[in-house]
């Protein structure tokens, strides 16, 4: 049996992907998908930390543009974060794995607040740990709360799963002809401004040596092809 490439990831989960084939909203078969192939890859024996979107409920980017308050709206955005979180946790716990939610912003009711040392214990233990409420701060994408929380607790690598199968020279759901990158260096990123992550993101994994692997959710056992080191999906590094 092929052993894994990584001891401990992040696993950056986009908001978009839960609703499905609908536009809005929480699929329950979807969430239930993730959560297995969740629970495969932690059989492998590798610990696994979760940072969920929450565009599937609410873009903050998007209402500051169409007039709201952009604080207001990123704040709505990190609460859409925690009901994702929830429902993951929900869908984990149902097929036996533990898990924990610790939120940025503190809601002793429903989760934990974030503390680095305790979320390091926990994956420690075997837990999954689902991170919500982005940063606690507005104008910071879930991304680079992916990136964030994958150098506090020492991940080793961060994967993107997306509705797409890598990172493209434009977007593949508009243009059938877009290339698709297999491998990118951070830079390469930034110069020629590819949508894998925002900018601030990309620059804490460049100035960290976080490799970032951005492939498609919609592939059944993708996140275990990664995690075991097959080529999938678009690498980004050094």
């Amino acid at each position: 049996m092929k052993r894994p490439r990584y001891k401990r990831i992040l696993l950056k989960i986009s908001g978009e992907i839960l609703a499905g084939e609908g536009n809005y909203g929480i699929d329950p078969s979807v969430i239930h998908e993730i959560a297995q192939e969740i629970k495969d890859v932690k059989l492998l024996g590798v610990e696994v930390a979760v940072v969920i979107g929450g565009g599937n409920i609410f873009r903050g980017v998007a209402a500051s543009s169409k007039g709201m308050d952009r604080a207001s709206a990123d704040y709505m955005g990190m609460l859409a974060t925690v009901l994702n979180g929830l429902a993951l946790q929900d869908a984990l716990e149902k097929i036996d794995v533990q898990t924990r939610v610790q939120t940025a912003i503190e809601m002793r009711e429903v989760a934990e607040p974030y503390i680095r040392r305790r979320a390091i214990r926990h994956l420690e233990k075997g837990r999954i740990v689902i991170f919500v409420g982005g940063t606690g701060n507005p104008y910071f994408t879930t991304d680079t709360t992916a990136s964030l929380r994958a150098m506090e607790v020492a991940a080793e690598v961060i994967l993107k799963a997306t509705k797409v199968a890598g990172v493209y020279d434009t977007d593949p759901l508009v243009h059938p002809d877009a290339h698709k990158y297999d491998e990118l260096t951070y830079l390469d990123v930034l110069k020629k401004q590819l949508k894998v992550m925002d900018a601030t993101a990309i620059s804490l994994c460049m100035d960290h040596q976080i490799p970032i692997v951005v492939f498609s959710l919609k592939e059944k056992g993708n996140i275990k092809r990664v995690v075991l080191g097959e080529k999938v999906g678009t690498q980004v590094r050094g």
